[in-house]
């Protein structure tokens, strides 16, 4: 006979691993200049699994800047490069984006040496991808998500009270 009691605490169990309130998202945080942290990307090669953001409310983001066949990456919190990117596109939801063109960068800035890149139009190219619904997601693979795994292991914790009760 199945009893009520036995579907309450594997419920509970799943409702506790599906919460996320109250924690800061982990992102991974390094450059191209880093191995592992290019277009394919390797966390062995970086050497640890990411940083809790600074902020509760944080995104991760990765930003692909391209000058012809150059190509640098840079995988951060949101919140660390708002304080020196004027580039960063407003809307900030999940997916990518070409940055924003701000007009007024370097306006009253007179010097001869470009390597400063005060203007930032060294790169071709500047790409913002955005993404805050799992940890660790400015990587690539899908499935390396920490929600698939919360999901699996809730369904095995109520498969086994289920068939704990039966057998």
């Amino acid at each position: 006979m199945v009893s009520i009691g036995s579907f309450i605490v594997p419920s509970l169990v799943c409702i506790l691993l599906a919460l996320k309130s109250g924690e800061a998202i982990w992102c991974y945080r390094c450059n191209s200049a880093t191995p592992g942290c290019g277009e394919k990307f390797n966390w062995r090669g970086i050497g640890y699994l990411g940083d809790p953001c600074p902020e509760d409310d944080d995104i991760c983001v990765k930003v692909i800047e391209r000058k012809g066949t150059l190509e640098t990456y840079t995988r951060d919190c949101l919140s660390s490069l708002q304080g020196f990117r004027t580039d960063i596109p407003a809307d900030k939801y999940e997916g990518c984006r070409n940055a924003a063109k701000d007009h007024n960068l370097a306006h009253y800035v007179n010097t001869s040496i470009k390597e400063l890149d005060v203007k930032r139009d060294h790169f071709d190219s500047t790409t913002f991808c955005f993404c805050f619904l799992d940890h660790r997601c400015n990587n690539a693979p899908a499935f390396a998500n920490g929600s698939a795994w919360k999901l699996i292991t809730s369904l095995m914790i109520a498969m086994g009270a289920i068939l704990r009760t039966f057998f």
